[in-house]
């Protein structure tokens, strides 16, 4: 643990750096959209990429245990006092050149702004990615992907501060070795994300449409389409909104960290085990429907929300006076309802991992990134 004593000297000291703010009230349920978390010994706040480095330079010169926040999406935070430094990320600068398709965001944009500007400026490729809670600097680091499209579909390369070597640079996509819902960043602090460059289409067009919700919305007769962006971009934002995955501030369903778990790819053998468990629950006509796509190499990606369903685990699962309960929207987003501890969410995220694995076998494995907190 760290000295708690020398924080005023360590907060003089980081005000001394351009373009950096100390706050000492804020908490983490104020920074995430679980609206969870305590209180951390500081925030700092940056607002240059310069900010960012010479701050986490200085932390790390210290030994000061940090947390990088930019806009609280993905985290689950423990509560009380925890003895560690919030750096918050706060540069936001965008740039779109509109002939060639380039977009560059600083790591603190509002990722939903970053591609709204896109669709505005007539660029296709991000509007599947609509509506996603967060910033910018995130979406490389769990390749940041829905409705069939991933932030590896369009991400160049990523400007990175790497707390090792203490180098400031530009490094090629095929360097983070993006797979579905993983980098090698997530998990690791090595290195934090300052700025993404990415290469969008400049006709105005959306990524090819192949997820099948999205694509019976838009009445597409085969798939593989194109769309005009901004009319993909507005399909998309009405499913979230109808699931409550786009967040609103005065609306607890959406008080959540997105899909809390990823869909689990297992075996082909385990899918049919899966299939042939829920004919016989539920009938052959519910089995028939069980969505299941080729991962590779003999596995088979699965719903979570489909296997929390069949769990037993309906919307709003544990009930209308539980603290943390299910959306009401979606059985894949674990909720706030606004008086929540995060013990109370992790008790609740725990009785769905368990129900599912009790029932059909198959581990759910979170999303979010933990932070002095343990689901086990």
């Amino acid at each position: 643990m760290s000295n708690s004593s020398q924080t005023p000297d360590l907060a003089q000291q980081l005000t001394q750096i351009a373009d950096v703010s100390i706050d000492h009230e804020i908490s983490f349920a104020e920074l995430t959209t679980l609206h969870l978390g305590g209180r951390p010994r500081l925030a700092v706040r940056c607002a240059t990429p310069a900010a960012v480095v010479a701050a986490l330079q200085l932390l790390d010169r210290r030994g000061v245990p940090t947390l990088v926040v930019g806009g609280g999406s993905n985290l689950l935070i423990a509560d009380g006092e925890l003895d560690l430094v919030a750096v918050i990320i706060e540069c936001a600068d965008v740039m779109v050149d509109v002939a060639t398709g380039l977009l560059r965001a600083e790591a603190g944009a509002v990722w939903d702004e970053v591609v709204e500007l896109s669709v505005d400026s007539g660029l296709g490729g991000l509007e599947c990615l609509s509506g996603i809670p967060g910033s910018a600097g995130a979406t490389p680091v769990q390749n940041v992907g829905a409705y069939g499209v991933e932030i590896a579909d369009v991400l160049t390369r990523v400007r990175l501060y790497d707390r090792q070597s203490g180098q400031d640079h530009w490094v090629p996509v095929a360097d983070l070795e993006l797979a579905y819902r993983y980098s090698n960043l997530k998990f690791t602090g090595r290195a934090v994300v300052l700025e993404i460059e990415l290469q969008l289409r400049v006709d105005g067009l959306s990524a090819p449409l192949r997820f099948g919700q999205l694509t019976r919305a838009l009445e597409l007769s085969e798939t593989g389409e194109h769309r005009p962006a901004a009319d993909v971009r507005a399909e998309v934002l009405r499913l979230r909104r109808s699931k409550g995955m786009v967040l609103e501030p005065d609306d607890v369903d959406t008080w959540s960290a997105g899909s809390f778990f990823t869909n689990p790819v297992v075996s082909g053998t385990l899918a049919e085990q899966v299939r042939t468990q829920v004919a016989a629950e539920r009938g052959a006509e519910d089995a028939a429907k069980m969505p299941c796509f080729p991962a590779g190499e003999g596995t088979f990606k699965l719903s979570a929300a489909w296997l929390i369903d069949r769990a037993g685990f309906e919307r709003g699962y544990p009930g209308e006076n539980a603290p943390a309960r299910l959306s009401t929207k979606h059985t894949l987003a674990l909720t706030n309802r606004g008086s929540a501890t995060t013990a109370e969410l992790v008790d609740l995220a725990r009785t769905i991992r368990d129900g599912v694995q009790h029932r059909f076998g198959v581990q759910l494995v979170p999303e979010p990134v933990w932070v002095g907190v343990s689901l086990d």
